[in-house]
């Protein structure tokens, strides 16, 4: 509300002198006392620290002392902890530091981890240093995995052994990632085609009764098809989408069959020689040295 001021008359003898109490009181009003402003501040404060702890405390890259990544190894409960601890490995490992072979045997162990994310890292880094004898096996294993990341990466990773057991699920990198309806219901929410999607990345909804079931893509990419719409019902084990494999998936597969593809792979590497907005030009330079060197082998090795 606006507050008007009335100008003293002045014909008016006596001055309008104001009282010294009621002068030190109207500011006093206004005026935030240390209390709330020692609050406010830290309200304040909180406010900026707390995503920072957050992102610290989740960050790959934060360094690791040797007992932590042994801690972190060992922390079942918390599988972001053991994939910090494994990246903090992987740039050992990339150094050549004798001193991450210590933890070796547990990178076997947690090859058969309930958590996918975390077979799926571990999968790669035992492709790090092939002169450990118990990671091939370990990978050997891991292409009778669930998923079909941990497989790809294990196959990948068996290719440094000079092993092309895992060539078919390489192959499979290159192809879209069928996705099928876990269970039937009402599509009650569902992304659009054509977006980037994270592995994991929620795709559809489905509810059945009380019950909501969340459908999510196993691999980065791009939602390359739907075949359903909101407000739909789905059965069980349907084909609802496909999503196209993403930029660094398709580079990876592509220099693993450089060394182990095979003349019934080049149909499927010419596809990726075209050009694309949608890919950067480097993997059509590699599809095309790919192509090449299946082409050499074969003419070697008829």
């Amino acid at each position: 509300m606006a507050s008007y001021s009335v100008s003293p008359d002045p014909r008016d003898e006596t001055p309008n002198i104001p009282d010294a109490a009621s002068s030190q009181a109207t500011p006093s009003r206004h005026r935030m006392s240390a209390r709330n402003r020692f609050l406010f501040f830290l309200v304040a404060w909180l406010i900026v620290l707390m995503p920072f702890l957050f992102w610290w405390s989740t960050w790959f890259g934060r360094h690791l002392s040797d007992p932590q990544i042994s801690e972190y190894l060992s922390d079942a409960k918390h599988p972001r902890h053991i994939q910090h601890a494994l990246v903090q490995l992987a740039e050992r490992m990339e150094r050549r530091d004798a001193g991450a072979a210590r933890w070796y045997p547990e990178m076997v162990r947690l090859s058969s981890n309930p958590v996918e994310e975390v077979r799926n890292t571990d999968a790669w880094l035992m492709g790090l240093d092939t002169s450990y004898a118990s990671f091939h096996p370990a990978l050997l294993n891991m292409l009778q995995d669930s998923s079909t990341l941990v497989r790809g990466n294990a196959a990948l990773s068996l290719v440094r052994f000079g092993d092309a057991a895992g060539r078919p699920y390489i192959v499979a990198l290159l192809q879209p990632a069928k996705i099928v309806a876990p269970s039937a219901g009402l599509v009650v929410d569902v992304d659009r085609a054509g977006t980037s999607v994270r592995q994991s990345g929620l795709i559809a909804k489905l509810q059945l009764g009380q019950t909501i079931t969340d459908v999510r893509s196993p691999i980065t990419g791009r939602l390359h098809a739907l075949s359903i719409a909101k407000g739909t019902n789905v059965a069980a084990g349907a084909e609802i989408a496909s999503v196209d494999p993403g930029v660094e998936q398709i580079w990876e597969a592509l220099r693993a069959l450089y060394l182990i593809g095979e003349p019934e792979d080049l149909p499927l590497i010419r596809a990726y020689e075209r050009d694309s907005p949608e890919l950067p030009d480097r993997i059509r330079q590699q599809a095309l040295l790919t192509e090449k060197a299946v082409r050499d082998r074969a003419a070697i090795h008829p």
